[in-house]
């Protein structure tokens, strides 16, 4: 089973004897019953032993490597996203400028994010930089918010988004969101129509001027942000899984930054449809 995200596409799951997803496991190369795809992976199982085959223990990815990384990535990303609202002030006589910026911003990170994805090893200076340009994405995009609907907006979707990583994070450790090969194909189903959807709208919006279908305002667009929200809960859930296989598997250090990276993805959409959510709500009051 492949990751959620772009940047773990070559680093995927397999399935156990209990049918949970995970990274090559010592049931399945017990049992044989299927060929492991990453047979070369550091992640893979000794099929002698059946035991990880994990790299010396001074070189393997901890919780504390994630955490750190992840902090280092959202540091960067808040600060660029602090600096682009404090200096890239919206003009309301010429919106269509910040537009424009955050636009840019957002398609060097994105292209900086397709790099990463083909290369062998993490990059510290692609991960940090795509933060760099994300966060100014978001902080222009907060801007603009700010100026039209007012402050309150973006700190309700700062702590909407701060409240589901806390909750999401919670309800894993307490076994009540299990991740299997069922939970990521309908995940990932959602995911690939709701996307579809919100593109179908914006070349509606395009060439048709307004919102399009309406998917971006109204009731539609609280019901779509409810589930862009619901739909990034569920790639969290399948981010902390990708981080305790890695961990229990005995990752290399460095795939700490990719960790980093895939959380830091994850955060960013629901911080984007918490934006929109509440944008909607507030308009309708």
């Amino acid at each position: 089973m492949r990751s959620s995200n772009p940047v773990f596409s070559r680093r995927g799951f397999s399935r156990d004897a209990g049918g949970h997803a995970g990274f090559g496991t010592p049931q399945q190369a017990q049992a044989g019953t299927a060929t492991n795809p990453y047979a070369t992976n550091p992640y893979a199982t000794d099929p002698a032993t059946g035991m990880p085959q994990a790299p010396a223990r001074g070189s393997v990815m901890t919780i504390d490597d994630v955490v750190s990384r992840t902090a280092m990535t959202l540091g960067v990303l808040a600060i660029t996203a602090t600096l682009s609202w404090l200096t890239l002030p919206v003009d309301p006589a010429n919106v269509g400028k910040s537009y424009a910026i955050a636009a840019a911003a957002a398609l060097v990170a994105f292209v900086l994010v397709i790099v990463q994805a083909f290369k062998r090893k993490p990059v510290p200076a692609l991960i940090l930089g795509y933060a760099a340009f994300e966060g100014v994405f978001l902080g222009v995009i907060s801007a603009v918010v700010s100026t039209y609907i007012g402050d309150g907006v973006v700190v309700q979707a700062v702590l909407g988004t701060i409240c589901v990583f806390a909750g999401v994070l919670f309800a894993y450790k307490m076994g009540w969101i299990r991740v299997t090969r069922r939970f990521y194909g309908y995940v990932m189903a959602a995911a690939v129509g709701f996307m579809l959807l919100m593109l179908v709208n914006l070349l509606f919006s395009v060439f048709a001027g307004g919102d399009g279908l309406g998917f971006r305002s109204g009731g539609l667009g609280i019901l779509f942000g409810v589930i862009g929200v619901i739909l990034g809960a569920c790639f969290l859930a399948l981010d902390f899984k990708q981080v305790e296989d890695g961990v229990t598997y005995g990752a290399p250090r460095e795939e700490a930054w990719l960790a980093a990276l895939g959380l830091t993805t994850t955060l960013v959409w629901i911080y984007m449809e918490m934006l929109r959510l509440f944008s909607i709500l507030s308009g309708n009051d």
